[in-house]
């Protein structure tokens, strides 16, 4: 439609005509033809969105479903919980329950701690160490360590001030701390003061640093930290002290300075262990770090030379360019060496080997002289003695010397008489037989060694070990074979035992043995292996120590470690830790 404005209105409103309809049929114009006269009509159509309202309760049905899925994942997992811990709660915890009754029992009879495995103490660490969350075994050490306490408090009561420190040590382990135990800790050092005066502590201390007694127990750095126990403030003592640690880093610097870095080191450990923040220590400690660097190149040098003399035959002998001069060279630098030590038994077996082969020929003179020199050196090698019973075989036994005359009534030769040869040496007889009886001590001493080697008995006790069994059946009869194999397989039962020893636990045993290898059988490659697992099991028993705060057990533990490898970084490491008892 189009419209059309009517002349004769006023309003001048444009009323709605049909148009032409003559234009029906005529083609339709295109929508940007200028000459369309209607109004450019668009047709929008309207997208299906949902009300604000019906949003809102899609979202929020979602929440609900993701809320169900994850109420019903965790149900399921609390159930499976629930369902395990029924399940471990029955099976049967006999070993756990036992210990714990155990300690319950320790507990209440007042056997609080101890060594010997049977105390409360040690039974409620070893529940923990069989199930390491379980409640009772950690109220029960709260309650020794509440009862040590007690126990302490009585002692310092009755005037026992060392059974008192004693006890309160072991509370302070079991409870960390804590202001009962700082109390009496205080009441103990002042209580020690005043039992000895000040005066007649600073004259000692004082005579001990002019004597030059610095460490040890009555040194005087013991006797000024005493002071410092009774009174934090001393200034006498804390200078005391502060001179005790310019004495003993004067002591190690000269040490360096003449290349005793063995010496430098003990007494730098020494200055560590009685001032742990003492000034010059980082200095001290890289000072002795340059010299042991130097000094290994000359103990690397004086090893390899060493091994390769014994490739070469050089054995032993005059002259420093010997297996034994270059090993001996190497302890010189660091008697501690290993390599070094099993270097010198490698001597003893190589000199054992060539006192063998002079038996072979029969020339008893030098393989004495051999065996000697390897005794020095190896005074308990298996070989050796094996090597010994053979040479006392087959030296002349001694006989009862001819009767001879006095010089004055023996004829003087006549000169008619022909001058009669000397008579060609004999032969040393065979030595005699065996009785029965000997025979029969040969066999029980054998037997005797066996049992005794069964039961590591190895070296020891002197005189019934498997060694002197041994020994004393070849000192009988010096060919008797089962004595002989005997001792050839000493340093292989004591490497099975060793091994027995270190996994049960039984580390001093594990040590014993291992000294006991070094002595039958000097440079055996096993003993460097074993040694290293013996000093980790040391330092990893030290670390449990410490962990549970027994120091004073670690600090044995870390000292069994330095004996057999006193500059192994990680004793160090352990023993900077119980210092300053982290």
């Amino acid at each position: 439609m189009s419209g059309r404005r009517d002349q004769n209105g006023r309003d001048g409103r444009a009323e709605p005509t049909l148009g032409d309809l003559g234009d029906l049929d005529s083609p339709r114009p295109r929508a940007d033809d200028p000459d369309d006269r209607l109004p450019p009509i668009s047709f929008h159509t309207p997208r299906s969105t949902p009300p604000a309202r019906h949003r809102r309760v899609r979202l929020r049905t979602w929440h609900v479903v993701a809320l169900v899925v994850v109420l019903i994942v965790g149900a399921g997992v609390w159930a499976m919980r629930e369902y395990q811990n029924s399940l471990r709660d029955m099976v049967p915890r006999t070993e756990l329950n036992d210990v714990l009754s155990r300690a319950d029992k320790a507990l209440q009879d007042g056997h609080l701690d101890g060594t010997d495995g049977t105390s409360a103490r040690e039974l409620y660490q070893g529940a923990r160490a069989l199930e390491p969350d379980n409640d009772r075994a950690r109220d029960g050490l709260h309650q020794v360590g509440m009862a040590e306490l007690s126990r302490a408090d009585t002692a310092f009561r009755a005037g026992h001030l060392d059974e008192a420190q004693q006890d309160l040590t072991v509370a302070r382990e079991l409870l960390g701390g804590g202001s009962d135990v700082d109390r009496l800790d205080r009441l103990i050092r002042q209580a020690r003061g005043a039992a000895q005066p000040a005066d007649d502590l600073v004259e000692r201390a004082q005579q001990a640093l002019n004597a030059g007694k610095l460490t040890g127990k009555d040194g005087a750095g013991a006797l000024y930290q005493q002071m410092l126990a009774a009174d934090r403030d001393n200034a006498v003592a804390q200078h005391g002290l502060d001179q005790v640690g310019a004495a003993l880093a004067a002591q190690a610097r000269a040490a360096l300075a003449h290349g005793d870095a063995t010496t430098a080191a003990s007494t730098i450990d020494q200055l560590a262990a009685l001032l742990p923040s003492y000034g010059d220590l980082p200095a001290l400690r890289a000072a002795l770090a340059q010299a042991q660097h130097q000094d290994d190149g000359a103990l690397l040098q004086a090893i390899s030379q060493g091994q390769q003399a014994l490739r070469d035959g050089r054995i032993a002998g005059a002259g420093d360019d010997t297996a034994l001069a270059h090993f001996q060279a190497a302890l010189k630098l660091d008697p501690n060496n290993v390599q070094a030590r099993a270097g010198l038994g490698q001597v003893a077996q190589a000199l054992v080997v060539q006192a063998n082969a002079a038996l072979d020929a029969d020339d008893t003179e030098q393989a004495s002289r051999l065996l000697d020199q390897a005794e020095a050196l190896a005074p308990k090698s298996a070989d050796l003695a094996a090597a010994r019973a053979r040479l006392n075989s087959k030296a002349p036994h001694a006989h009862p010397p001819a009767p001879t005359q006095p010089a004055a009534t023996q004829p003087a030769p006549t000169a008619a008489a022909p001058a009669q040869p000397a008579p060609e040496a004999a032969e040393p007889p065979p030595p005699p037989p065996l009785t029965a009886d000997q025979i029969e001590q040969v066999a029980e001493l054998v037997r005797r060694a066996r049992t005794a080697a069964t039961q590591g008995q190895i070296m020891l006790p002197p005189g019934e070990s498997a060694y002197d069994l041994y020994r004393n059946a070849l000192a009988i009869d010096g060919n008797n074979q089962a004595a002989l194999q005997g001792l050839e397989d000493l340093p292989n039962l004591v490497v099975q035992l060793f091994n027995q020893s270190l996994a049960s636990g039984n580390l001093d045993k594990a040590g014993e043995l291992l000294g006991a290898l070094g002595d039958l059988s000097p440079g055996d490659s096993n003993e460097s292996v074993l040694r290293e697992r013996l000093v980790d099991a040391w330092l990893d028993q030290a670390e449990q120590q410490l962990g549970r705060g027994d120091r004073a057990n670690a600090a044995q533990s870390i000292e069994q470690a330095r004996r057999l490898a006193p500059y192994l970084p990680r004793v160090s490491e352990l023993s900077r830790r119980l210092q300053s008892g982290h």
